[in-house]
């Protein structure tokens, strides 16, 4: 590296380290000299190395510029999840995938792969998820079609898709994983909601951000610090398709001492793969990711009987209500991910709880679980209710719903349908913190 010049109009000074090899070899330049030289003038060093009397140049070759290939909108779910569409093989129905990170490979739903009439190709592996390990059939060598790209060869992992689709009130056809992700330069631009596809290459970043290398193991891994009775550095998984913000396992609270005695745990339940999962629910002091901190982030905490977060050498993931801060460069084929804060940098986190779990089925919201001694249980809401309207607006979307309920501190006013029969069911929503 170049020393700086400073105090003065740089005029710079470059000497040239040459090694002539001669046929009496009587000529030699030395380093030593040039040191010498340095110590007295104080000028800065260029080193250029020649051999046998010929100066040769550095040669260096760079990749071709990324190309562009595709450039399209998608739709945020609760809690920053993204979801784009694409078509598979020859046909014309458009399907719902989530676009996870988190995800090891490419997915379809079960019920989807039969409408479609696909070959289902029995295996012995197994996938892990936070409510259980199962063990998944293929449908192998097909084509998914993405505007502006057609990506083949693709072997999708089969499973059941029907409760994802519950909890985002819209069906949800697959999942879109590192299969997919490997093989471009995907940037997510939060703030127009659009994907941008990218034939590898050399991508120059927007300045302004920050490049992470993770590690890969098909999942990107990410090291960052949590700060909250204790401060802990250790390495988490990037996980776009998880709609929160952290997720962390219980043994790795338990061995960092993270939270002190008194820490307040929200009980509460999640769904993953393999089902619903019952965790707590409560917030920490920090979350540090590059140079970006947080403070007060709402974080679930689990049982991981299936060492889904492989700890203790992963602590557990954070998740897409994180990341939605920020416009996202996907960079798998040069692993990294590059980051750049975006408008929802500041955006509050959702501190609200109600100890309810909503869900959309056959046209209805329902009312899926609800947590002893949490607000909704002291309401009198029960399992089974249909929510058919919210402060006496009816007809609402399962989205608005939702929403409706992460107002921290909100009196409400529910009117839900049980046994055909309506009830006014008023409730104050409880917070986290």
């Amino acid at each position: 590296m170049l020393p700086k010049l400073r105090g003065y109009r740089s005029q710079l000074n470059v000497v040239s380290v040459c090694h002539f090899t001669s046929a009496n070899n009587t000529t030699k330049m030395t380093i030593a000299m040039i040191a010498d030289i340095i110590k007295k003038k104080g000028f800065a060093l260029l080193v250029w190395i020649c051999v046998s009397g010929t100066m040769q140049a550095q040669e260096i070759f760079s990749a071709p510029p990324a190309k562009l290939l595709s450039k399209f909108k998608f739709d945020q779910m609760t809690g920053g999840v993204i979801l784009m569409r694409a078509t598979l093989d020859g046909t014309t129905d458009s399907l719902n995938f989530i676009l996870d990170t988190g995800s090891g490979g490419i997915s379809l739903d079960s019920t989807t792969a039969a409408d479609l009439n696909l070959k289902i190709t029995p295996t012995n592996r197994t996938i892990r998820g936070i409510a259980g390990i199962r063990q998944v059939d293929y449908a192998l060598h097909h084509t998914l079609r993405i505007p502006g790209i057609v990506a083949d060869s693709l072997d999708f992992h089969i499973n059941d898709y029907s409760l994802l689709t519950a909890v985002y009130g819209v069906r949800i056809d697959g999942i879109i994983g590192f299969s997919l992700l490997r093989r471009y330069i995907v940037h997510v631009d939060y703030d127009h909601s659009e994907l941008l596809f990218y034939k590898p290459g050399n991508y120059k970043y927007t300045r302004g951000g920050t490049l992470l290398r993770p590690s890969f193991n098909n999942l990107p891994i990410q090291a960052a610090t949590i700060k909250d009775n204790s401060t802990v550095t250790h390495r988490f998984y990037f996980d776009t398709g998880g709609g929160l913000c952290l997720l962390l396992s219980e043994d790795f609270v338990k061995d960092s001492s993270l939270f002190g005695r008194n820490k307040k745990l929200m009980p509460t339940v999640a769904e993953g793969l393999g089902g619903k999962k019952q965790m707590v629910i409560t917030t920490i002091k920090e979350f540090k990711l590059g140079p970006y901190k947080f403070k007060k982030v709402p974080t679930y905490v689990f049982d991981d009987e299936y060492n889904v977060t492989s700890y203790p050498s992963l602590g557990g993931l954070f998740g897409a209500d994180l990341l939605r801060r920020f416009n996202l460069t996907l960079n798998y084929p040069r692993g990294e991910i590059y980051l750049m804060p975006n408008n929802h940098f500041r955006d509050p986190f959702d501190y609200a709880y109600t100890g309810m779990e909503i869900y959309y089925e056959a046209g209805k919201v329902v009312i899926g679980e609800v947590i002893k001694d949490s607000p909704a249980d002291k309401a009198g809401l029960l399992v089974g209710d249909e929510i058919f309207a919210v402060d006496n607006m009816v007809g609402t979307t399962f989205q608005s719903i939702k929403s409706s309920l992460q107002a921290a501190g909100n009196r409400l006013s529910i009117i839900v349908l049980r046994n055909k029969k309506p009830f006014e069911i008023k409730i104050k929503v409880g917070r986290i913190d």
